[in-house]
């Protein structure tokens, strides 16, 4: 009689390992040849493959806005579309449909931080204004203002840059430096009004935010109630906002204030909003808290609460 053996389950008898998930870069890769496969193929062949891409792209368009719309408008499931729009491979998919815009500033911004400390050591230095039609506007103080061999060294070094890292960038311009306007409160023109009602707090002076600025500061009432708020000029107009980006609450003491596009992007996650209304544009639905905002002669009046 031949003796049977029970055998004992090991590793490979059981079920397949889950599989890594492939990375970021290996999807983007991935996308990347597929894409000019499809544009290498002629007649009807590329034809019915571009035809595929985009019924593929358009299904895919229409379920992910009816998905980000349900989940923005349900408080319990709103966070979570925050947190998953910082997944780079959520964030990539969401750009390509056009759900979450892409935001050249905060990358230029990132960009120059790198570059910056190269400048500073030859006596020069670089700053942001704004980006359009695919054109970063800079300007260069110290050596690298000027006409001199290091100051076009220094200049070349900032395009190169920018062009180079940042995809939505395709030429530099460098703007005169010039001085800053000079703010005139349509109220200063006017007798200082009535006393103002509860909640509202005498913060800044007109020079202490000047057009462009962003200032980030403690206000607090008289009955001991306060806000950490920020206050910004855009074109002579003063709007104030708590110091809590609508993401993930964390402060926007360092946000980039782009006067040209009119927007305040913060500096953790980039999530971009209209900088006099402090909607978002990056995610649906997230909107700054704004606050009540009276310019009385020179003075900045905040209202911290009602």
């Amino acid at each position: 009689m031949t003796a049977s053996t029970k055998s004992t389950p090991t590793a490979s008898s059981g079920p397949a390992a889950t599989e890594a998930e492939p990375s970021f870069e290996d999807l983007a890769e991935r996308v990347d040849r597929a894409v000019e496969a499809a544009a290498a193929l002629d007649g009807a062949a590329g034809e019915a493959a571009a035809e595929l891409q985009a019924a593929i792209e358009e299904v895919h368009r229409v379920g992910l806005r009816r998905i980000v719309r349900a989940m923005r408008e349900r408080p319990e499931t709103r966070e979570l579309l925050f947190t998953l729009v910082d997944d780079p491979v959520v964030h990539l998919l969401l750009s390509l449909h056009g759900i979450v815009r892409p935001d050249p500033v905060t990358h230029a911004q990132q960009v120059l931080t790198v570059v910056r400390p190269q400048l500073q050591s030859h006596g020069g230095d670089v700053a942001f204004d704004h980006v359009a039609d695919g054109v970063a506007y800079v300007r260069l103080e110290g050596a690298c203002n000027g006409c001199s061999m290091s100051a076009v060294t220094l200049r070349n070094l900032v395009e190169e840059a920018l062009v180079a890292q940042v995809p939505a960038i395709h030429a530099v311009e460098v703007l005169p430096n010039e001085p800053t306007p000079t703010l005139i409160s349509v109220e200063s023109m006017f007798p200082r009004a009535a006393a103002l009602p509860p909640g509202w707090v005498d913060g800044l002076g007109t020079d202490d935010v000047a057009p462009g600025a962003l200032v980030a500061v403690h206000l607090a009432a008289d009955d001991g109630t306060g806000a950490d708020v920020v206050v910004v000029n855009v074109d002579n107009r003063i709007s104030a906002y708590r110091n809590a980006c609508a993401h993930e609450g964390l402060p926007l003491d360092g946000a980039l204030l782009d006067v040209a596009a009119g927007t305040l992007t913060c500096p953790w996650h980039g999530f971009c909003y209209d900088a006099t209304s402090g909607e978002c544009l990056s995610a649906p639905g997230a909107q700054l808290e704004q606050l009540p905002v009276r310019v009385d002669g020179d003075r900045i009046w905040v209202r911290v609460h009602t």
